[in-house]
């Protein structure tokens, strides 16, 4: 690793998965900076054992705009720390089952030009830090939040989203639960905010619903999964959210065929997806397969062009494909969540108005 960062100095994307060559933590060889830390401008570690050890070559990018840290063992707050001391533009970061507390994402918040935050499965991170993000990070546009149903995220530190990042288009909570006091807030001052996602949210409900019809008035894009709502949410959308152009609804036991025949009728231009009640219920959090299945959902939902729907679209059956291998006890990817949710983000940076 170190012989490739010291000869290429042009270098602007690294990604690492599954390095087996680095053991043993103590005795490990640091990897970086080297001459391509003057290039790199993403850098993505997966399922690393000693993943801290890339610590040199992240503090020394300069020019890094993307960090992602997938499953990679160890506790990252102190070098997340070290990252923000050093690291000041970064745009996009994605977290996803990393041992990291308030401390480090806290220190997130050094990157004012934050654009995109992915937390998926990091319990230690609360309201707290998520308000420090909001102080700082007045840009952020995307927000992707698994809360696993921990109960520390929720509407505090929405609140204090929706009040500092008006800019904020694209909102994802999976495992989380909001109530109308910040789902009215993020309506009231997030005017820009175009695609919602709220996937096993106890707290969703008709209210809630109404909430988001009432308040959102530039939403396009609306997903809903195993979620308490019922027809009556369906009819609250009939008369709200202007733009909106799309919905899928997934694992809602509430709501009928009828329901979604009646909103359809009452938009006659709205795309309405509605799964069959047969499908048998899985939770969208706290179950990896869930979370699988929920990311390819959203995939296809949030593409941004036919070209990428269809790629979104091949993407979504093969989550399916995998999902249902590990249900009869095969091998599926654990990084498929990860990969979906890079390429609906990827395919949402090419435009900001649709």
């Amino acid at each position: 690793m170190n012989a490739v960062l010291n000869h290429c100095a042009a270098l602007e994307e690294l990604s690492v998965k599954r390095l087996r060559g680095i053991t043993d933590g103590a005795a490990a060889e640091p990897i970086g900076p080297g001459l391509a830390a003057g290039s790199l401008k993403t850098i993505c570690l997966k399922e690393l054992y000693n993943g801290q050890c890339f610590g040199p070559l992240i503090v020394g990018s300069k020019k890094l705009k993307t960090l992602k840290l997938f499953r990679c063992s160890g506790d990252w707050d102190n070098l997340l720390e070290s990252i923000a001391e050093r690291v000041s533009g970064l745009v996009e970061v994605h977290l996803e089952r990393l041992q990291v507390s308030d401390r480090g994402l806290a220190s997130i918040s050094n990157s004012p030009n934050l654009e995109i935050l992915h937390l998926v499965k990091t319990p230690e991170c609360t309201n707290m830090a998520l308000t420090s993000i909001a102080a700082r990070c007045k840009l952020l546009r995307k927000l992707h939040i698994d809360g696993w149903r921990t109960n520390r995220i929720g509407d505090e530190g929405l609140i204090a989203i929706a009040k500092s990042c008006s800019n904020l288009q694209e909102l994802v909570l999976i495992g989380v639960n909001p109530t109308c006091l910040s789902l009215g807030q993020l309506g009231s001052n997030c005017l820009n905010l175009e695609r919602l996602a709220l996937c096993g949210s106890e707290s969703i409900g008709d209210a809630e619903i109404s909430c988001i019809a009432a308040k959102f008035v530039a939403l396009r894009k609306l997903c809903i999964k195993a979620c308490p709502v019922s027809d009556s949410g369906m009819e609250a959308l009939a008369g709200g959210c202007p733009k909106l152009v799309k919905v899928k609804i997934k694992k809602c036991k509430g709501v009928t065929v009828d329901g979604a025949d009646w909103l359809r009728a009452s938009r006659g231009a709205l795309d309405i997806n509605l799964d069959s009640p047969a499908i048998e219920q899985v939770d969208a959090s706290t179950s990896d397969g869930g979370a699988q299945e929920t990311a390819a959902e959203l995939t296809p939902l949030f593409s941004q062009n036919a070209a990428a729907a269809g790629a979104d679209v091949a993407s979504s059956s093969n989550g399916r494909s995998a999902l249902n291998k590990a249900r009869l006890g095969l091998f599926a990817g654990r990084n498929f969540v990860a990969c979906t949710f890079g390429r609906w983000s990827n395919s949402n940076n090419g435009s900001h108005s649709n």
